[in-house]
């Protein structure tokens, strides 16, 4: 015969009522069977659910692009490029007739929008990398991103990329326009080498913006850089009319004239603008500022990998 049982907690479950022992303390159930290692105490794995991938320029290149895409500034400055070229362009195709294009291209009225709307481009290459110096984003950007090269290089792959599709574009659109309004026979013949001549002069303006942003690296400062880069496209024929008045100076001078940014820029678009000073070829206009940027970019890497932020 068996004794009186008692009902009360199941072996190894915590007591319940008020003066329980919590578990773990003295006087508390002890549970029975194997206890699995927490998380964090020594001995126990841990997977993360993210992917371990390793940096590459591909994610440099989507950091860089979400920046450029969420600042104010891109769109005001790609905007107003936009604006100025169909703009002016467009109003300039309205007041020509076909006779006017039987020796200029289909493209020359987006040119007059954009010797104006390069100061966009331009703006925007300095604002690309020196805003985030003004603001101290730098530093965030380099300690999550400590290759400093390969941020820089991400920079310039995005910003031109989206400068020539911008510049390119709105050249287009112009060009487009006045084929629709000026394509009767007084027009004359027009070819491929229009198209080629229009991409050559956006990679042009491009390759300036590029230039830009390659400064104000250097510079870390966008008033400065913004007027270096000014400088660069209004300084020389200024400077050339100047060096042309002493004939010691007059083959100087003339060089300058010939190979100016306004200059090249419409010898690019099919307007030879050389005149009695001559003419100069459109691979030597690009290979010049293709010169001139390469070293800039270079002078970027070397002072952008060297010095505090």
């Amino acid at each position: 015969m068996t004794g009186p049982t008692t009902t009360g907690p199941a072996a190894g479950a915590a007591p319940s009522g008020p003066g329980a022992p919590w578990p773990g303390t003295a006087g508390a159930p002890v549970a029975s069977g194997p206890v699995p290692a927490a998380e964090g105490r020594e001995g126990a794995s841990y997977l993360s659910p993210l992917p371990d991938t390793r940096p590459h320029l591909g994610h440099a290149m989507a950091s860089e692009w979400t920046k450029l895409v969420s600042v104010r500034s891109t769109l005001w400055t790609l905007g107003s490029l936009a604006a100025l070229v169909l703009g002016i362009g467009t109003v300039a195709a309205l007041q020509t007739s076909d006779v006017d294009f039987q020796q200029v291209p289909f493209f020359t009225p987006a040119l007059f929008g954009l010797f104006i709307g390069q100061v966009s481009v331009i703006v925007l290459g300095v604002l690309t990398m020196s805003s985030e110096y003004g603001t101290g984003l730098v530093r965030t950007t380099f300690t999550a991103a400590p290759d400093r090269h390969r941020v820089l290089t991400a920079k310039l792959l995005v910003f031109g990329l989206t400068a020539f599709v911008a510049v390119a574009g709105s050249v287009m659109l112009v060009g487009l326009l006045t084929a629709v309004l000026h394509s009767g026979p007084e027009a004359g013949h027009h070819g491929a080498r229009e198209w080629i001549g229009a991409l050559a002069g956006s990679a042009y303006v491009t390759l300036l913006g590029v230039l830009a942003l390659a400064v104000g690296a250097m510079l870390r400062h966008s008033a400065g850089a913004i007027a270096v880069m000014l400088g660069v496209v209004t300084v020389p024929p200024v400077l050339a009319g100047v060096l042309m008045v002493w004939e010691s100076t007059y083959t100087l001078g003339n060089w300058i004239v010939r190979y100016n940014p306004p200059v090249a820029l419409a010898e690019l678009f099919g307007m030879p603008m050389g005149g009695e000073f001559g003419t100069s070829s459109q691979l030597g206009q690009i290979a010049l500022l293709v010169a001139v940027t390469a070293a800039a970019v270079a002078g970027a890497y070397v002072v952008t990998g060297r010095r505090d932020v």
